[in-house]
């Protein structure tokens, strides 16, 4: 079986990083978003919901990055301190648990740091964008299934180290907008790289493509 005739769901990602990374290797990929793309490739695009996808039977592989604005460990006070309505939460949390027990064979959620683990199921590994050629601080979480943890493909801390507060956690301090919340879901490209090249590399073995 060729490598194209493996499906992959990149979920709720409009930036397509992922997904070109994946089509980069030979695999056919989409992305889907309730968003248009912005990566280039609408013919690579379903814009749509990700539940729907999910459940669609179609897919083989699902990469999702379920919004985290009502997840994230850092905006959780807004909660507790009434400032907004707990079923928000309650409802990302379900999004992200239907997303987690889809009927697809491998299947990894990413999340930054988030009330994930202490709601659902403990994450598998949490990463950094400085280990991938990065030199950014955003700690992110994988719960993976059938997938393997992500190894560091260049390490660049100690140089990171040595820039500004504001310039290596550039994503934190970006300020308020209307893009805001979309420029800091967008996947690092070489984090994007290490998911297609080391997960493709794990399905190509599994499944003996070629």
């Amino acid at each position: 079986m060729k490598k194209d005739a493996l499906k992959v769901l990149v979920a709720c990602e409009e930036s397509q990083a992922v997904t070109i990374a994946f089509r980069n290797l030979g695999f056919t990929a989409f992305s889907n978003d309730i968003l248009e793309c912005s990566g280039g490739h609408p013919e690579w695009h379903i814009q749509g919901d990700a539940i729907e996808q999910a459940y669609s039977g179609r897919w083989d592989v699902m990469i999702a990055h379920p919004p985290c604005t009502h997840l994230s460990v850092s905006g959780a006070r807004w909660f507790t301190e009434g400032r907004k309505p707990l079923y928000l939460r309650e409802d990302a949390l379900y999004f992200v648990f239907q997303l987690m027990v889809a009927p697809i064979p491998h299947i990894a959620i990413e999340n930054p740091v988030s009330i994930i683990s202490g709601s659902i199921t403990k994450a598998t590994q949490t990463i950094n964008p400085y280990q991938f050629g990065h030199k950014e601080q955003k700690k992110t979480s994988l719960w993976l299934f059938d997938l393997p943890k992500l190894h560091e493909t260049d390490n660049v801390y100690e140089e990171m180290m040595k820039l500004p507060e504001r310039e290596r956690q550039r994503i934190h301090w970006l300020p308020p907008s209307k893009d805001r919340a979309k420029l800091r879901s967008k996947t690092f490209t070489g984090i994007a790289q290490a998911m297609a090249q080391q997960w493709g590399d794990y399905l190509v073995e599994k499944y003996g493509l070629i």
